[in-house]
């Protein structure tokens, strides 16, 4: 028997579960370790008093007695054992107090002798002491690890003694010698692992604590320190003494991300293999766990691990990192094919692909050098040929991509020979793989994408295409991807193979994003940047054509970019040859038929479409590629108009596509389905909106998009109401009811009430009679509710066929509706106050002039668009000839015209509709006519308030313009947004026309009503003293058409701010001494017939009668206005008195 026996698994196994019969079948080596714990379990009264433990109890003492042993173990348990605490106890705190740095045995000259001939008492004496003073120097937190030398810790010939000691010990003395503190006290000494593992297996509970405890004080990194190999050493050890435990030992290394060897060494020592078929362990996926795991901190763990193992240059085999080399070459030569079968097994393809990616993680995160033995092998591993399985192909692309993250394996001549062989017959078999394994995405495009990326010098693309597809964030320096670029572009691929090749690559069958992989489409995306198939001549619109054709959802990330790079080599010109080389746009026949078959064009309704076979997936794919071409046109046209110059200036004449090919499109319903589901066109709405709202203005106007929702929901109700789509009647019976709207209105309303919840695109087939029966709904003796109703369907209408609709609209509604000219899209663009051109009637009927308001601003919107295309579209050249002296036109000029124009537009329309907000000469006798024209005077205010948001510059435009001032009190509280004239009243009050001066004092008044703050109040001042200047300084004749009108103003700016009382006050007193001293230069007429206060001055004969009087005062009257300015005076300052004036009642 040798004397360092270590504890075996058996006997562990055996105490821990107080299996007594396992415990009879062991060796007396096995037993030795467990005596301790034993003799305390046969003397020790028992708490289990069972006849089945007392027979237990009898084969422990049987096992006991044959042992010599034993009796130095009984007598240690013999040992007053309350003393020996109390005086370790004082012992310790002498210590603490005095400071003493060293121990009982240090100061005897031969600690083993003394330990050899003391009795049980002194023993135990000597070992507590000892370990006392080793924990009194373990510092928390750790610190540096300094080892204890002791004699009789180190001579073997005591170690079997020290052992039942120190289990004695502990278990009589529990509070004074932990287990976790006892633990790190055995790591000093030089036996301390093996008298733990004795410790332990007779206090098997203390196991998990014990380890737990080890772990967390651990080293970072553990091989760098005495007590990190210790310390490994140790658990290690105790690992081999439980081998259940040892996994999660290790699991508790990478939670406190300490010990990094100690887990290499459990994975080593415990590790099982993960098939029964196959010596391929659970190392692999344990170390690439941690390498390419998402936790940052346990990869930079392992990643230093593995870098400070390469830098110990002495005793480098005897490391870790070395036998977890060894131990995954072993791997390797286990799944790597013999020479003579090259074809690896498709049971290790899974493996091998693991493999690579930890060989890659480990040079890239953990920057390992290859050896030669290890490059070779993985080349040969690499450059073996797969079976055609999705795993073979997965294989291939990491395998492609360790050849560019790793370019070591490749050094030598003949290595690089292979490893081109290799990517040669990975051209020549990518087809038969995709084929064979029903895989879209092959290592065929990878290649491909690979090749367009050298030849364009672009090495951060392949980095990032070699870290995606590997799955990690490597660094890979570009120049190592010099000589694969050289083998790339000169033996593998040359750029016009490229062209060539990715035309003939078959398009991807029902393309989306739930298609992972690099596919043909990432290829031609990338010679499409970089202008490969235009330099080369290389035709690729069919190419692109069929592919937007095959395309599903939720739509590939890549399309939009597609289609963005195809418009761009159309517009913008590649030199090739001294030549402008472009690609050909797509046909409008091509187009158009993808348009065709459109349940708008065609009037089918979603019930219809889904009865269709592959109904749900025709009408995603169909739905998807007219978006997709119609952002290609939207893109296209804005493209072209962007690089109009550089066009127009080159040879090939590049036109935009006609207007009928757009009229043909359902913009507004594919915006509609797009928005509705934008989680399948993620990467798609946001653009199509910004270029709809660039160029298409009137197509997106708010209002229409929140009562899409609206009409959403009504589809919604549609289906569930009225499933079989059956509508309520022909369009015969609709005119018929029409007609008859003022006889029996009822039968009208039932069928608009029905229509409303029709499907949008069904109700297109009334929308014709819909439009015709607006003119006939006008009438004021007309239901306000059946109005109303066909307003709701107009709305339907408009959320899916808006441009259509508006012309009919405009043409049923204008005076010269029965005309035969009409009017088109392009006439009320160009003139959008044609819509205004309506029946006088539809000013009076809210419902339907709401209709036209929609109308007209959809078509404001739509002419400034309009004129902003057309100075695009037609550049600005220099001409040489035929110029004369006249000078040119600048960019500036032209859009300085442009401005001006939209703004006549604008204020002209504005000016009309507020014309509609004054009462006509028929209101007078129409009953109900004030809630009318307070309604209209609402909706027209609404508009109003949306164009000054939009452009407050149009509302100063208005106001420099000047209204009829009966509608100042209408505008001011019917438009929120009334409050930025604010800003340029002090320029309009400097105007020199006296109308502007006027309408601006009348408009502060009514501002300073609505809007009460202090920039009102700033305001407010200043208008009164403009008014006190022009009071000095006008002449008599203009002083009363000034100031006849603006006096009422005062009141309501008194009324707003009480501070400017006395400036108005005194300024009504000035202006009544003007007025009373050019009365009394005119004429003595007593002041009871002028109707003021105060002497004038005038004589009167007796003789002249009271009638003769009389009219001379009406003669002043009519001759001299300072009298009406006189009376208006006087009536101002009783309104003013009479603000200022408290009801006693007040409270």
């Amino acid at each position: 028997m040798t004397l360092r026996e270590d504890v075996s698994p058996l006997a562990y196994d055996a105490i821990q579960t107080v299996d007594v019969s396992k415990i009879c079948k062991l060796t007396d080596a096995e037993i030795r370790p467990l005596l301790p714990c034993l003799v305390r379990m046969s003397l020790c009264a028992p708490l289990d008093t069972s006849a089945e433990w007392v027979d237990a109890r009898k084969h422990i003492l049987r096992i006991l007695s044959g042992m010599e042993v034993v009796n130095s173990i009984v007598a240690l348990l013999s040992v007053d054992f309350n003393a020996l605490e109390v005086d370790a106890r004082k012992e310790q705190h002498i210590r603490q107090k005095a400071g003493e740095s060293e121990s009982m045995l240090s100061s005897l000259p031969c600690p083993a002798l003394e330990f050899e001939r003391s009795d049980p008492a002194r023993r135990l004496r000597i070992i507590i002491s000892e370990l006392l003073f080793i924990m009194s120097q373990i510092k928390d937190p750790p610190t540096e690890f300094v080892p204890r030398n002791c004699e009789l810790f180190e001579n073997e010939v005591y170690l079997e003694e020290v052992s039942d000691v120190l289990c004695i010990a502990q278990a009589e003395l529990p509070s004074l010698l932990p287990m976790p503190m006892t633990a790190e006290a055995l790591l000093r000494v030089k036996s301390g692992p093996w008298l733990l593992c004795r410790l332990i297996s007779n206090v098997p509970d203390s196991f998990n604590q014990v380890c737990r405890s080890l772990v967390s004080r651990g080293e970072h990194q553990d091989e760098e320190s005495l007590g990190g190999r210790r310390r490994t050493e140790m658990l290690r050890k105790l690992c081999a003494m439980l081998p259940c435990r040892a996994l999660g030992v290790r699991s508790l290394t990478v939670e406190n991300c300490r010990l990094p060897g100690l887990a290499i060494a459990l994975s080593l020592d415990h590790s099982k293999p993960d098939h029964k078929d196959n010596n391929i362990s659970d190392l692999v996926g344990f170390i690439s766990g941690l390498l390419l795991g998402s936790n940052a901190t346990v990869r930079g763990w392992m990643a230093q691990f593995v870098r400070n193992g390469q830098k110990r240059k002495r005793d480098q085999q005897g490391s870790l990192l070395h036998a977890l080399r060894d131990h995954l070459l072993q791997e390797l030569r286990a799944i790597i094919p013999s020479e003579d079968h090259c074809v690896i097994e498709e049971r290790h393809v899974v493996q091998a692909s693991a493999l690579i990616r930890l060989y890659c993680a480990l040079r890239g995160i953990g920057t390992m050098k290859f050896s030669e033995e290890e490059s070779e092998q993985l080349l040969c591993l690499v450059t073996s040929h797969p079976p055609p399985t999705p795993g073979g192909i997965r294989f291939v692309s990491l395998g492609l991509c360790m050849l560019l993250a790793c370019p070591s394996i490749m050094s030598s001549p003949d290595q690089e020979k292979v490893g081109i062989s290799w990517m040669n017959w990975l051209v020549k078999e990518g087809s038969y793989f995709e084929s064979a394994s029903g895989v879209s995405a092959s290592f065929g495009e990878m290649l491909l994408l690979m090749a367009i990326h050298f030849h364009a010098n672009q090495m951060q693309p392949i980095v990032d295409l070699v870290c995606s597809t590997l799955g990690m964030k490597i660094a890979v320096r570009p120049n190592s991807l010099a000589r694969m670029r050289l083998t790339f572009t000169q033996e593998i691929f040359t750029e016009q193979v490229i062209t060539a090749h990715a035309v003939t690559v078959p398009v991807t069958t029902n393309l989306n994003a739930t298609i992972t992989g690099f596919l043909p489409i990432h290829c031609i995306y990338q010679l499409l940047k970089s202008r490969a198939f235009s330099k080369h001549k290389v035709s690729i619109k069919d190419r692109i054509y069929k592919q937007l054709c095959n395309s599903t959802t939720p739509l590939h990330p890549l399309l939009p970019p597609l289609i963005e790079a195809y418009v761009n080599s159309i517009i913008q010109p590649t030199h090739s040859g001294g030549e402008q080389a472009r690609n050909k746009p797509l046909t409008e026949r091509e187009i158009i038929s993808v348009f065709e078959e459109s349940r708008i064009r065609t009037g089918k309704s979603v019930s219809e479409s889904l009865m269709d076979s592959n109904g749900d997936d025709r009408r995603k794919s169909n739905l998807t590629t007219q978006l997709l071409l119609l952002y290609y046109v939207l893109l296209y046209e804005e493209c072209l108009l962007n690089n109009m110059k550089i066009v127009s200036n080159s040879n090939v004449k590049l036109k935009p596509y006609p207007a009928s090919l757009l009229a043909q499109i359902p913009i507004k319903h594919l915006i509609q389905q797009c928005q509705q589901e934008q989680y399948h066109y993620a990467g798609l709405y946001s653009s199509l909106l910004r270029l709809l709202a660039t160029h298409y203005p009137h197509l997106c106007q708010v209002e229409d998009l929140l009562g899409e929702e609206i009409t959403v929901c009504s589809d919604i109700v549609h289906r569930v109401v009225y499933p079989t789509n059956k509508l309520p009647c022909t369009r015969k019976e609709f005119e018929k009811a029409v007609d008859m709207v003022t006889v029996m209105p009822s039968e009208c309303l039932v069928l608009l009430t029905q229509l409303a919840h029709v499907e949008a695109n069904h109700l297109m087939q009334f929308a014709n009679t819909i439009v015709d029966s607006l003119p006939k709904l006008v009438d004021a003796n007309v239901p306000r509710k059946v109005q109303s109703a066909i307003v709701n369907l107009w709305n339907i209408l408009n959320t899916i066929m808006p441009r259509r609709l508006h012309v009919m609209t405009v043409n049923a509604l204008s005076v010269n509706r029965f005309q035969t000219n009409v009017y088109t899209q392009q006439d009320i663009t160009i003139d959008p106050l044609i819509v205004l051109r309506c029946d006088p009637r539809v000013y009076r009927c809210p419902p339907i002039l709401d209709v036209i308001l929609k109308i007209l601003a959809s078509y404001l919107a739509a002419s400034r668009a309009h004129l902003t295309t057309h100075l695009q579209s037609t550049p600005n050249f220099k001409k040489s000839e035929g110029i004369g002296n006249t000078p040119m036109m600048t960019d500036v000029d032209r859009e300085e015209l442009k401005n001006a124009l939209i703004s006549a537009q604008e204020s002209a329309a504005i000016q009309i509709l507020l014309e509609l907000c004054l009462p006509f000469e028929e209101d007078n006798t129409r009953e109900g006519s004030c809630s009318v024209i307070r309604e209209v005077q609402c909706q027209v205010c609404s508009l109003l308030h949306q164009m000054f948001i939009a452009d407050p510059n149009i509302a100063k435009l208005i106001h420099f313009q000047g209204y009829n001032s009966d509608l100042l009190s209408v505008t001011v509280a019917g438009i929120p947004s009334m409050h930025i004239c604010l800003d340029f009243i002090p320029e309009l009050l400097s105007q020199p026309q006296m109308e502007k001066q006027i309408f601006a004092v009348q408009l502060v008044s009514y501002l300073c009503l609505q809007f009460a703050l202090p920039k009102s109040l700033s305001v407010a001042r200043l208008s009164v003293n403009v008014m006190s200047t022009l009071l000095t300084v006008l002449p008599s004749e203009k002083r009363s058409q000034f100031f006849l009108p603006t006096l009422p103003a005062l009141v309501r700016i008194c009324r707003a701010f009480p501070p400017l009382y006395d400036d108005i006050t005194a300024m009504l007193q000035q202006i009544g001494r003007i007025c009373n001293s050019h009365l009394s230069v005119l004429t003595n007429i007593p002041q009871q017939l002028m109707g003021i206060k105060g002497d004038l001055g005038m004589t009167f004969d007796k003789r002249d009668s009271p009638a003769a009087m009389l009219d001379s005062v009406a003669l002043i009257k009519a001759k001299n206005r300072d009298i009406a300015m006189s009376q208006q005076v006087q009536k101002t300052f009783k309104d003013i008195v009479s603000l200022s004036m408290t009801s006693t009642k007040a409270f």
